[in-house]
């Protein structure tokens, strides 16, 4: 089965939630016969530590806005925004990626790696479950930019601490190792890191066997930090499907196979000679 991927690179307007979902909302109407349609992490924002001020909650506007969306365009909408959540009375910040579907359901993965060369641990709570979302005949495992640089955490196998739902959609049962078929990163990563970015994505493909899918934005934020996108589609080996243009807003449409993918799984199955580990919480 076929899955049409879209991903969105495009400047953030620096904490302007409404500038912002009108300018997505505007590219998104551009897209035609997507399945899925990925936006940067903290796309509403930009890569704010202003946790307190920005945060929404989940019945707040970017999350009804995601909701119109996905029925609007019959695809589902992917993207990270900062969530309130009371916590035994007290106020708890996750950088939270939302999975919303054409049907009104979504699923949440909150960021488990926070960036603090940015204090992102001061001002967020970090993440303690995998989202494997089952759609499609697809297993996709959504993570959040800094999670690129730690192995573990990414690896293509099911783990404790991995949350398996959206189960309701055409499931196919296949004979596989493997956790998931296909990474999907959204990032705010600088582009004096574009290097690591682009070597790491490519190494999370070749190891895990998968279609990676890296969402970076473009533009300077409001800390006058540069990103120049580099946003890139990944088939198992290792190679480049599709890359944006450096530094240019742009969409990046294309359609991953699963049938290539469990061909190249059942030629070359390294994934059976993999080590366990723990992961510890």
């Amino acid at each position: 089965m076929d899955l049409k991927i879209t991903t969105i690179q495009a400047d953030i307007y620096w904490e302007d939630v409404a500038r912002n979902l009108q300018s997505f909302a505007l590219k998104i109407a551009e897209i035609n016969e997507a399945d899925i349609i990925v936006l940067p992490e903290m796309f509403n924002t930009g890569f704010s530590m202003h946790s307190e001020k920005l945060a929404e909650k989940m019945d707040g506007e970017t999350v009804s806005w995601m909701k119109g969306q996905a029925k609007k365009s019959n695809a589902v909408v992917v993207g990270s925004l900062i969530v309130e959540v009371n916590s035994s009375g007290k106020k708890v910040f996750f950088n939270r990626l939302i999975w919303m579907q054409p049907n009104g359901d979504f699923y949440t993965y909150d960021k488990r790696h926070l960036f603090r060369m940015a204090d992102e641990h001061k001002s967020f709570t970090g993440g303690q479950k995998r989202l494997i979302m089952h759609y499609k005949g697809w297993r996709i495992c959504p993570l959040i930019c800094y999670d690129l640089r730690f192995p573990v955490w990414s690896r293509n196998k099911e783990l404790s601490i991995d949350v398996n739902e959206g189960k309701q959609e055409n499931i196919i049962e296949r004979s596989t190792n493997s956790a998931y078929d296909c990474l999907i990163y959204i990032a705010c990563w600088p582009a004096a890191r574009k290097k690591p970015w682009s070597k790491l994505l490519e190494a999370r493909a070749i190891e895990n066997q998968c279609y990676v899918v890296g969402l970076n934005r473009v533009g300077e934020d409001g800390n006058n930090i540069t990103y120049s996108g580099n946003s890139v589609i990944i088939n198992p080996r290792g190679e480049a499907i599709l890359e944006a243009q450096e530094g240019v807003a742009c969409i990046l449409k294309t359609t991953l196979s699963l049938r290539e993918l469990d061909d190249f799984r059942t030629i070359f199955p390294v994934g059976k000679d993999g080590d366990d580990f723990q992961v510890s919480i």
